[in-house]
């Protein structure tokens, strides 16, 4: 059975928008979900490093503290009992370390000495010692400014407080080194914090018990400072659920911390945490891998939850981001998008039958017609027939195109030319146009003799050398001409136009030789290939040269002929790229070279000044370049004796020797023998082809 092009194209294009919207829909939707979770994991991992680097910052910098004091104990340059040095020594290390709360130290009689900071503008130094039969706890106030303190007040008053009754003293004046500890109790109340501990030896007698403590306040204010998405927060939490740190911008050893904040999420991240531990033995004291969790809030907001164990005494860090942070917007697309979808459907069917005839049904019969002729071979029947189609109209134009290239091929070699003019609508007949272009010429030292010896084993050889020198051009935006043996002719700024032309050739030429250098390419006798290259820039005559029957686009002209020239006048001067004077003006900064001599080429009136490419803009100029080129200054003057000088200076630098220096020389020194007659002017003749 067949069908009309109306009813399939109806049929097909609702049944498409259906099941594309289907699967697009759950694509999207999953996709969204993903990178929504994505998202939150990677603030969680943001989140983590920070919290995980605060608390290793804060353990180092207690630890930092508790060697340099111990050190100075343990190496008699304090005494424990030395009040006067021992404050000044608390006191600078209690400034030098941001996050350290207390600097303690307490004695086997139950003395206790500490320097403790009250926020971040004042400081206490207190010690509890016996005074007239009563155990008494001094304290000295003080204003922190930067880089100075000042003295504000000092009260006396009784204390029952003993150093050997604390946690961090009984379990840390037998031990051999530091350890932490969990503190609450202080001198001044209860308040939990870290501590790191570890005794006082004097002469191998544990004399005291130094402590460094950090209290948890100090990680409630570096949790207001942490941004959770938009609106969540991050908690630090025991396996209980107790709170250890709340993000509390205010929170330090004076204000304290209040856990009152951000209540309904840190409900959430408590809840999360239980229903974590649950499933875990009663003896477990910790959580071992992190747990992303959806938690529904007393709000009847979703939270997403992420648990993440810390290193340290069991701390678990829980961050609670709202979800609708992430997944709101995509709920609320995904309805609009459903009813989209529904109204999108109804009006694709109408309007598909309406269309399948009038721009598919009629177009799709005159192209089967375009290809009828096509298969016949009648090409010039082929016609283009545009279409309001995108799709059609390309391939209509596409079929006319392909039957002027069958045309065209007949006429037009090589292949790849014949397809950048027929792209570019250059009609096959004979005619041209004077344009200003470049040319290049490229063949491979000694390749005649290699060729002789190697016979049809050359072709492997020739073949790599012309992929690599008509890839390097292609690169760059030239046109391969043609190849002639190992000799190969191109041209830059037609057909297409190209501004840089001249650039271009050079940056072509140089790659081509490196390509070659590259790839290992050598003779029969295993030396490298050499390549050589001339390059010329002018007005030229380009265009379909030829008959009626076989034509060749291509380029004829003075300027051709120079850089045929140029390519040969390499073997005279043991170079390997060689440009021509008009190239070098156009190019201009963009490339590197030396003026190498003025010459007059073989079949020319005049002299005219040559170069050698050296490299791109941006690539070093050689040292030797500059006596080189004074060398030939004073070549051309006439000045040949002090040109030999500068001549062997640029040789001797350059590595490995320069070719063009030692032709020089010996010709410096030919017309010191022979002076050259009064009107010679600097121009060397080039004899040959």
């Amino acid at each position: 059975m067949r069908i009309g092009v109306r009813l399939a194209l109806t049929a097909f294009v609702v049944i498409s928008i259906v099941v594309t919207a289907v699967i697009v829909h759950a694509l999207w939707w999953r996709t969204a979900q993903d990178n929504s979770r994505q998202l939150a994991s990677t603030i969680n991992a943001q989140i983590v490093s920070a919290v995980e680097g605060e608390i290793q910052q804060i353990a180092t910098q207690a630890r930092s503290a508790y060697w340099a004091i111990r050190t100075l104990f343990q190496n008699a340059v304090l005494e424990t009992r030395q009040a006067d040095k021992r404050e000044f020594v608390f006191l600078s290390q209690l400034q030098a370390q941001p996050s350290v709360s207390w600097i303690a130290l307490g004695w086997p009689d139950g003395d206790f000495f500490a320097a403790h900071k009250l926020g971040d503008e004042k400081l206490e130094m207190m010690e509890i010692d016996i005074v007239e039969d009563e155990r008494t706890r001094r304290v000295d106030r003080y204003q922190v400014y930067p880089n100075d303190i000042e003295f504000r007040e000092r009260t006396f008053e009784p204390s029952a407080f003993l150093s050997t009754g604390q946690p961090w003293f009984d379990t840390t004046i037998g031990r051999e080194g530091p350890h932490w500890v969990d503190v609450v109790e202080h001198p001044t109340g209860p308040r939990p914090s870290l501590v790191f501990a570890g005794p006082v030896v004097v002469y191998g007698k544990n004399e005291a018990v130094l402590a460094i403590m950090i209290e948890h306040d100090r990680l409630s204010r570096f949790l207001s400072g942490l941004q959770v998405g938009r609106s969540g927060a991050a908690f630090i939490l025991e396996p209980t659920g107790r709170p250890i740190a709340v993000p509390d911008p205010e929170a330090d050893e004076l204000m304290g911390t209040r856990f009152d904040i951000r209540p309904a999420m840190l409900a959430v991240a408590q809840h999360a945490i239980h229903e974590a531990m649950a499933p875990m033995p009663r003896e477990a004291t910790r959580m071992k891998d992190a747990k992303e969790m959806r938690v529904p809030g007393a709000d009847g907001e979703i939270y997403g939850v992420t648990l993440t164990p810390l290193a340290y005494a069991g701390w678990t860090l829980a961050t609670v981001i709202p979800e609708s942070e992430f997944l709101g917007e995509i709920n609320r697309t995904t309805q609009r998008l459903a009813i989209g979808i529904l109204a999108l459907v109804l009006a694709a069917a109408v309007l598909s039958a309406w269309l399948g005839r009038r721009l598919l049904a009629k177009p799709l019969d005159t192209v089967a017609g375009e290809l009828d002729n096509i298969e016949r071979f009648e090409l010039d029947a082929v016609k283009y027939h545009p279409s309001r189609l995108t799709e059609l109209d390309e391939l209509s134009g596409t079929i006319a195109r392909m039957a002027s290239g069958l045309v065209a091929f007949r006429k037009y070699l090589p292949a790849d030319l014949v397809r950048i003019l027929v792209s570019e609508g250059i009609e096959a007949r004979p005619g041209g146009t004077q344009r200003e272009l470049t040319v290049l010429f490229a063949d491979v030292a000694g390749f005649t003799g290699m060729s002789e010896r190697l016979g049809e084993q050359v072709v492997p050889i020739l073949g790599a050398y012309l992929d690599i020198v008509s890839n390097t051009v292609q690169r760059e935006r030239g046109t391969v001409d043609k190849f002639i043996g190992d000799a190969v002719m191109a041209f830059w700024g037609a057909p297409n136009d190209n501004p840089d032309h001249a650039a271009a050739a050079c940056r072509a030429a140089l790659k081509a030789v490196r390509a070659v250098q590259a790839a290992g390419l050598t003779d029969d006798r295993r030396v490298p290939l050499h390549v050589r290259i001339g390059i010329n820039s002018g007005s030229v005559l380009v265009g379909n040269i030829g008959s009626d029957a076989r034509l060749n686009y291509t380029v004829i002209g003075d300027a051709v002929n120079v850089a045929s020239r140029l390519e040969s006048a390499n073997k005279r001067y043991g170079s390997s790229i060689i440009i021509g004077e008009h190239t070098r003006q156009m190019a201009g900064d963009a490339i590197v070279v030396r003026k190498l001599d003025t010459v007059a080429v073989y079949g020319r009136m005049g002299g005219t000044a040559i170069y050698e490419l050296i490299g791109m803009d941006g690539e070093p100029a050689p040292a030797w370049i500059e006596a080189y080129e004074e060398g030939l200054a004073r070549y051309t003057r006439g000045e040949f004796a002090s040109a030999i000088t500068f001549f062997e200076e640029a040789d001797s630098a350059r590595p490995g020797g320069d070719a063009p220096s030692r032709m020089l020389i010996d010709r410096c020194r030919e017309f010191v023998r022979e002076p050259p007659p009064a009107e010679w002017d600097g121009t060397t003749a080039l004899l040959s082809k």
